[in-house]
Parts: structure tokens; C-alpha cells; sequence
């Protein structure tokens, strides 16, 4: 069992409001969390028949039966329920009710829509490489290949097995009630492909050239992938410093296991001698950093990329208060060379003193601790 750092969050918020939203993809732990911050509460799972039946039976009457607290897990697969936890925390907002849900897409649209006001709204993503603890220690083409599903690590099950389930689920389930994916084949290879563009710029016409299929297709595909917390995007970023920045968003997938077994790789082994390797790596950090400020309960995250039309790029941007910023290169080298720190150059040179600090991640042991081109190890990433 792993301390999860989101737990500090979700009990402070759960005071202010009587209604608390925990999504995050399957199997990423949300269940787990709940009971344990809330062991008095009641436990339903409207993705069994038998508690749909009890819940959706009478649900006037049951959300107001309850006095010591719900957890409702899959909470989107009833959507009256949250019209009607709106009337009821109303009524008596010393009720408290815990709304968990695999889908962003269908959760935050039945909140917008009913319980605006009344819900404070968390994020629980795969494990950080801080919760990992110890076992962050582990080698790092072995941290890419495994992932961070907390099954993979708390339970110690295979690999495969686990990505295998959760594709299969994720696919059969999720998708289908998002939207209604008619050839579940074509979407399988989609995701496939959309696995081999991490760490770049995404062209919604190569994908759809490469699938044949339409670019209203691709968006379509795109949006569940993103409400499914499987990808997330980095925007570019750009003030108006007379220079033209490309517009197109950068891919990553939130989990670089789920990427390994997309790509057919079946060890670390095959991650160390991969040519994606170098991007592989990337994603892992980039996405432990969207964890880390899911983890405090960010609900916007202000990272973006930098790339010019002379092709100087810096991986992260950090925006702070206008108008400062932090930038980030990585690199999966475990040396250091004099180029990786010239994109950072440049971008100071345009930005000027509103880059605060500059650093270089990547898999070496020294460190140094200076606002201007610091280095540390990606496993000390705040």
C-alpha cells in the first residue's frame, strides 16, 4: 500500500464541501484511497448490477437514508444521481457524498451541469515517482517499462497481464461509453499509433493520412483518449516577442508502461535498446511532473513547450506569476555534455530575467543547485 499525496488534499477539501469528485484512470488506485480516507462511509459501485439496483431503485430516498457518508464509485454511469445529489446536499449540506469516476469526460459533465458550486473536484493519477518511495530507485529503463499502476507494484503482478487488462477493459468499456467507436480494431491501432508520437508535436492530418481516415475522426479519438486520462497534451508557449512560435501541441500518454506495451515492448531489456528510448524517457518525466501538481490539487496546470520556427526548442516551461517562468531540458543521458544546456541559453537570451531558473533533467548522479542551468536527477523532479 502506497501513501498517496493527493490524500492530504482530498481530507482538507472534503471539510469545505459536501460533495468531493475523484477521477483519474482505471486502476490508478481511486478506490483504494476512498475506503481508506473514509473508512465509516458506505461503499457502492454502480458498475455492479447488484449496487446499480440499490442505488438507482429508490434514489431520493437513498442519498438521504445515508447519515455517515457515500462513496459512489463509477458515479457517470448513473447520471440522474448527480441532479439529485444536488437536491439533497442542498437540503442538508452536512451531508457528505464521494463521487469517483474513470471517465473525465462524463463526470465533468454531469458536474457542470448539476453541482457546480457544491464539489470540490481531484485528480488521482498512477503513482508518482515520490510515492514510489524506495522503489523509485529502481533502474530506470525498468521504472519506463513497468509503469506506475500501483497493481503493478503494491501487488506484484505481471506486467502484461496488467496492461493486457486494462487495454481490453479500457477499450470494451470506457471507449463505448463515450462515444460509440464502430470499428474497435481501427481504434486499437490508433491508440497504437498515437503511442509512437510521444514527445512530439501531434499533426492531426498524419494521423488521419496514416490511418485513412477522416481528421473529425482523429479529433473524435483524440477527445476520449484525453477524457480517459490515457494522453495528455502540452500546449506551446508564446508571448508576443515578435517571433512566429508553432501552434500544435506536444503528445504525451500519462503512463509509459501502458506506452510499452502499445509499442511490443516486453522488457526493460528491449526499452534500453529502443530508438524511442530517448522519449520514453521524456514522457516519464513530463508526466511525473503533471502528477506532482495533480498532487496539490491543481485543477489547471501551467507546463507548455517552446519551439520556434528556427526549430530551438526547450522541453518545459514552467509559467509562474507573469511573467515568470521556469524552463527544463531532459535528457535520459546519464552524462552531461555542453549542448544540452543551449536551448536554455537561447530561450534566456529572447525572455530575458523572467526566467527565474533553468535546469537540466536527466539520469546522472550529479547535481547542482543553481538558478541558472542546474542539473538534477529526474528522480528529484519536484
Amino acid at each position: 500500500m502506497y501513501l498517496r499525496a493527493l490524500q492530504h488534499y482530498i481530507l482538507e477539501v472534503s471539510k469545505m464541501f459536501p460533495v468531493v469528485s475523484i477521477t483519474g484512470p482505471r486502476q490508478s488506485g481511486k478506490t483504494t484511497l476512498c475506503k481508506i480516507l473514509f473508512p465509516d462511509y458506505d461503499y457502492y459501485n454502480l458498475e455492479t448490477d447488484h449496487d446499480m439496483q440499490i442505488v438507482s431503485n429508490n434514489l431520493h430516498d437513498f442519498l438521504r437514508e445515508n447519515r455517515k457518508g457515500l462513496i459512489i464509485d463509477e458515479a457517470h454511469n448513473l447520471p440522474k444521481l448527480f441532479s439529485e445529489t444536488q437536491v439533497a446536499v442542498d437540503e442538508d449540506n452536512t451531508r457528505h457524498i464521494i463521487l469517483s469516476g474513470s471517465s473525465n469526460f462524463l463526470m465533468m459533465q454531469n458536474i457542470s451541469q448539476s453541482l457546480a458550486g457544491r464539489v470540490a473536484v481531484v485528480r488521482l493519477l498512477p503513482l508518482s515517482l515520490e510515492e514510489l518511495g524506495a522503489e523509485k530507485e529502481t533502474d530506470t529503463d525498468t521504472l519506463i517499462y513497468k509503469g506506475f499502476y500501483p497493481a503493478i507494484w503494491g501487488d506484484h503482478r505481471p506486467v502484461t497481464e496488467v496492461y493486457d487488462s486494462y487495454f481490453t477493459t479500457y477499450i470494451q468499456r470506457d471507449v463505448q461509453q463515450i462515444i460509440n467507436v464502430k470499428d474497435l480494431r481501427k481504434f486499437r491501432e490508433f491508440v497504437r499509433l498515437c503511442a509512437t508520437r510521444i514527445g512530439q508535436e501531434l499533426v492531426v492530418k498524419s494521423l488521419a493520412d496514416e490511418m485513412a481516415i477522416d481528421m473529425r475522426t482523429v479529433n473524435n479519438w483524440l477527445s476520449i483518449l484525453y477524457a480517459s486520462y490515457t494522453i495528455f497534451m502540452l500546449p506551446p508557449y508564446s508571448r508576443n516577442m515578435g517571433k512566429r512560435i508553432v501552434k500544435t501541441q506536444k503528445l504525451y500518454f500519462y503512463d509509459t508502461g501502458l506506452v510499452c506495451y502499445l509499442l511490443d515492448l516486453k522488457s526493460p531489456k528491449d526499452v534500453h535498446n529502443s530508438f524511442m528510448r530517448g522519449a520514453l524517457f521524456e514522457n516519464m518525466v513530463v508526466a511525473n511532473m503533471m502528477k506532482n501538481r495533480y498532487n496539490t490539487g491543481m485543477s489547471n496546470v501551467d507546463l507548455y513547450f517552446y519551439r520556434d520556427k528556427s526549430q530551438k526548442e526547450v522541453d518545459v516551461v514552467e509559467e509562474l506569476a507573469y511573467p515568470n517562468v521556469q524552463i527544463y531540458e531532459i535528457k535520459s543521458a546519464t552524462g552531461l555534455k555542453p549542448d544540452f544546456f543551449k536551448n536554455m541559453d537561447y530561450f534566456r537570451k529572447i525572455y530575458g530575467d523572467s526566467v527565474v531558473s533553468s535546469k537540466l533533467i536527466y539520469d546522472g548522479s550529479h547535481e547542482m543547485n543553481t538558478p541558472d542551468n542546474g542539473i538534477i536527477n529526474f528522480r528529484h523532479v519536484k
